[in-house]
């Protein structure tokens, strides 16, 4: 059985790889890798919102028991 939050957390990680060579790429003057990266940026800031709330709502839910 799998858990949520290392699933979350295993899918954060994939996406900071993908974005690392967007960057990579930006800072020697590549100006569609900069678009992919911020885009790829906003991705991961939700993602880890939403990995937040994840690990609150389990937090909340082993409390309840």
């Amino acid at each position: 059985m799998s858990n949520p939050i290392t699933d979350k957390w295993e899918e954060i990680k994939t996406l900071v790889e993908s974005i690392e060579l967007d960057v990579a790429k930006n800072a020697a003057g590549n100006n569609s890798a900069g678009i992919r990266a911020r885009k790829g940026l906003r991705l991961l800031k939700k993602e880890a919102a939403d990995l937040v709330k994840l690990t609150v709502a389990e937090e909340k839910a082993r409390k309840a028991k």
